[in-house]
């Protein structure tokens, strides 16, 4: 059952949204046409609501060397105003969620984990503080945040942005995040803008306070009128992102797999000084070369037919089951159909054709490197 609902839900009925539960949240799957939202987004720009994220501070003067221990990258490392994709891991190396960390100054960092993570995760933060001169802050419950994303994402934003501030934002780099002045509501507030989209296109997403939530919304959507903007729900979201090849938690990610399988071995760093939480096992998944426990791997697959897999559709090879697709779907802007899966490791190398069994009958595959698609700078 859903217990909870954004601030912007009143906005989301008024243009006629679609609504489905994700993480516990009431969430826009669509407004109109998914496949239309899906283009908008590769070609102009989709206005998205993501309020259901987490928001976690950590603050103090051992943020740095806590999240060096309590996640799996090196959080250290990460210069004031950038950011950085990292995982929380078990201590079997097991991944309990996905997340982008963004450091605000030297001893401030914002945590940012998935919808139905967020409560784990800033639990999970606040037991591994113990003996670090931090506080973890879980501000979710007030934040909002919304996303534009697209090749006309920049340009709608800089007509919110006063003319001394453009710079802010023409020459913020992916993964970084600035306060800027934007209008809402016909004044200018200092809000926080981050560049790290998920949805293989250019974009930003800002961090607003709950009362503000509605006003940048319309703000927005009246900024990119005349640019292609239209609102955009999970459903072209996860379009996207599986044409990017990026993984979703509950899909390719989860407690029951590592990063080694889910090809995430870079964000893993075994060499900051510092332990962290789950590193002993990780480092023995990556002597033995093992991937999952099951020997599997993620990969990316081409249908060279029309018919599309889903999540948890067998994968074959020579008729005997090799694996299972994580997400599959047609893909919208490649117009064939594309599948995440994890397959056993000596079936992983691209170019190896699989089936995938389409509820009894083998529908012909490729393994491809990711992402499926890339866009053009």
């Amino acid at each position: 059952m859903t217990e909870n609902y954004t601030a912007l839900y009143e906005q989301h009925k008024l243009a006629g949204a679609s609504f489905t539960d994700f993480g516990g949240w009431q969430m826009p799957l669509k407004y109109s046409s998914e496949l239309a939202e899906h283009h908008a987004v590769r070609n102009a720009a989709g206005l998205f609501d993501l309020s259901h994220m987490g928001e976690v501070w950590v603050t103090g003067p051992d943020a740095a060397a806590f999240l060096d221990y309590a996640l799996a990258g090196k959080l250290s490392a990460v210069a004031v105003g950038k950011a950085k994709y990292s995982l929380i891991c078990q201590e079997d190396g097991g991944i309990i969620d996905d997340l982008i960390s963004y450091r605000r100054s030297e001893e401030k960092y914002l945590v940012v984990p998935n919808a139905g993570n967020a409560k784990v995760v800033a639990a999970a933060l606040a037991e591994r503080a113990a003996g670090f001169d931090v506080t973890v802050e879980d501000v979710s419950a007030e934040t909002s945040l919304i996303a534009v994303q697209g090749p006309n994402a920049e340009a709608i934003l800089l007509t919110l942005v006063p003319a001394e501030q453009h710079s802010l934002v023409t020459e913020l780099k992916y993964y970084a995040a600035v306060e800027v002045g934007i209008t809402v509501n016909g004044a200018v507030q200092d809000l926080l803008l981050a560049r790290t989209g998920y949805t293989g296109e250019d974009g930003f997403e800002i961090y607003v306070p709950n009362g503000d939530a509605a006003g940048l919304w319309e703000a927005l959507l009246e900024a990119g009128d005349g640019h292609g903007l239209i609102p955009a729900g999970l459903a072209c979201r996860d379009s996207l992102r599986l044409e990017a090849g990026m993984p979703l938690y509950g899909n390719e990610l989860s407690r029951e797999e590592n990063p080694y399988a889910a090809g995430l071995g870079p964000v893993v760093s075994l060499a900051k000084e510092s332990d962290f939480i789950g590193k002993a096992a990780l480092a023995e998944l990556k002597a033995r070369g093992a991937g999952s426990t099951s020997g599997r791997k993620l990969v990316g697959l081409k249908g060279l037919g029309r018919r599309a897999g889903r999540s948890h559709y067998p994968v074959l090879k020579d008729g005997n089951v090799v694996g299972e697709v994580t997400s599959g779907q047609p893909s919208p802007t490649l117009g064939y159909p594309i599948a995440l899966a994890y397959v056993d490791v000596e079936h992983s190398e691209p170019g190896t054709a699989l089936d995938i069994d389409l509820r009894g009958k083998p529908e012909p595959f490729e393994v491809v490197a990711l992402p499926f698609y890339k866009r053009q700078k």
